[in-house]
Formats: structure tokens, sequence, C-alpha cells
């Protein structure tokens, strides 16, 4: 075989190295989107027949046809073209399609202040991760019970995609509350920025930046002790926001072994959690 032979079948085995890592990437977030949505349709059912303004039998129906209208959308799933680019105002409604039943029914009272219609175009990995991220705070605060009522804000400066989540609750959220991980991972995978500020007694306000070019591939941590190819196929799926499930998933191995590689890296980076992990690979 030449060298050149040589050199077009590794080029070859790359470019197919590469397509089946985004098949699996591809995959992993269409898991993640169908399981914040069971999360929605799971609290949306419960506060149905929670609801001291239905009856027995209303409470059955209505909780039967949002449990029907879940499985019929899982069936017909849109969310198979992550790289399209949808316009701003139409990922935010549906956004509020997907959270429609939790706020009709639950005690959270949530107000949607609409994008501008023409705003930039969001890509899909964007809109698929801002509706997500807006989804866990919700299911956060519907969970919590302590805020009567939310307000969520999207906006477009041209370059990032600014959403502003904001309620009447204790006010005693931080930003580095385990329940607000998910989010914060999110966030961070995407070169993201978040703030949270909250005030006793007036409730918290979240205002997170989330840029709409593409994010560059993470590379090897500098200054490290050598990091294993299996260990930077686990930081790569760190960096795109992937559970310990999914990446179990994506790359073949045990939630364990996930969770070994992961404490391995951040013990060899110095870092204290996962979200510092993904900040110190960009």
């Amino acid at each position: 075989m030449t060298d050149t032979e040589t050199i077009s079948e590794t080029t070859s085995e790359t470019c197919a190295d590469s397509r089946t890592r985004a098949q699996r990437a591809n995959q992993a977030r269409l898991l993640s989107e169908q399981a914040d949505r069971y999360a929605v349709t799971l609290e949306s059912v419960i506060s149905v027949l929670r609801s001291s303004s239905m009856d027995d039998r209303g409470a059955r129906e209505t909780a039967t046809q949002i449990a029907a209208t879940a499985l019929v959308r899982l069936r017909t799933a849109t969310d198979d073209h992550l790289d399209a680019l949808e316009p701003v105002a139409g990922a935010f409604s549906r956004l509020k399609e997907d959270v429609q039943p939790l706020v009709r029914f639950g005690k959270l009272d949530v107000e949607f202040v609409e994008p501008p219609t023409n705003g930039r175009a969001l890509p899909g990995d964007v809109a698929h991760a801002a509706r997500a991220i807006v989804r866990n705070v919700l299911l956060m605060l519907a969970n919590a019970a302590e805020a009567q009522r939310s307000r969520v804000h999207w906006d477009c400066d041209g370059l990032n995609l600014l959403i502003n989540i904001r309620d009447d609750g204790r006010g005693e959220t931080q930003p580095h509350d385990d329940a607000l991980r998910p989010v914060s991972e999110h966030v961070t995978a995407l070169d993201g920025q978040m703030t949270v500020s909250s005030t006793p007694g007036w409730g918290t306000e979240m205002s997170i930046s989330i840029p709409l070019d593409p994010v560059s591939a993470p590379a090897p941590l500098e200054g490290l002790p050598e990091v294993s190819g299996r260990e930077q196929e686990v930081l790569n799926e760190l960096a795109r926001g992937a559970r310990n499930a999914e990446i179990a998933r994506t790359l073949g191995i045990t939630e364990h072994t996930v969770k070994f590689h992961i404490s391995k890296l951040l013990k060899k980076a110095g870092a204290r959690n996962r979200a510092e992990l993904i900040s110190l690979m960009h």
C-alpha cells in the first residue's frame, strides 16, 4: 500500500468516526428532549389530578387527554433535525406548547413575553437547549411550590439568545444549588453565561445568554496528566451538556464507569464539579 493510499484510508476512517460521533450525539440530544417532555407531562398529569377546581371525572378525562397528546407527539417527534434553523418566534411557540398543560393546570402562573418576530433564526441545538433550560426551571419552581408567579422572556441581540426568568418565590436560590445544576451545565456546554440574582422575600431572576454561533469542539485540557481516549470522549459528551445516563448510552458503557471517568477527570483538572470542568475545557 502506498503512502497516498494509507493517508486516504486514514482520512476515510476519521470521517466515518466523526459521522458516528455526530449520530450518537444527535441521538443523545433526542433522548434528552424526550426525557424533558416526559417530566413536563407527568407533572402536568399530577397537577390535574390534584386540582381542586375539577371533579374526579373531569380530572381523569383531562389527565388522559394530556397523556394521549404526549403519546402522539412522541410518535411524531419533530426534533430529529437539530441542525436546522428555527425562527425565534417559532421556537418560543414550541416552548409554550411544551409547558401549556403544566401552566394551565398547575399552581404556577407563568407569563410569557414574546420575542421580536424579526429576530435572528436560532440554530437547532440552541433552540433545543433553550427550551430544555426553561422547562427545567419551570419544573424546579413547580416542584418547590414556593413561587406563585413566573415570567419568561426571550430576546435576541443578533449574536446571542437572551433568556430571562423571574419568579416571586422566597428569593433563596443560589447559582450553585443542585436543582440548577442541569441548567448551568447546559449553559456552560454552549459557551453561554448565566447569572442568578435572589432577593429574600422578593424572588429570583435568572439571566441567560447563549451564543448563536457554533461552539468550538472541546480540546484536551492542557497541563494535565495524560487524558485517555475514553476520558476525552467523556469530556466531549460533558461539553454538550449530556448527563451520566446519556453518556453511558452514547459510549456504550455503564453509568458507574462514567462516574469513574468523571471522578478521575475532576482530580486531574483540580475542578470542584462538572460545570467547572467544562469551563476549563473552553
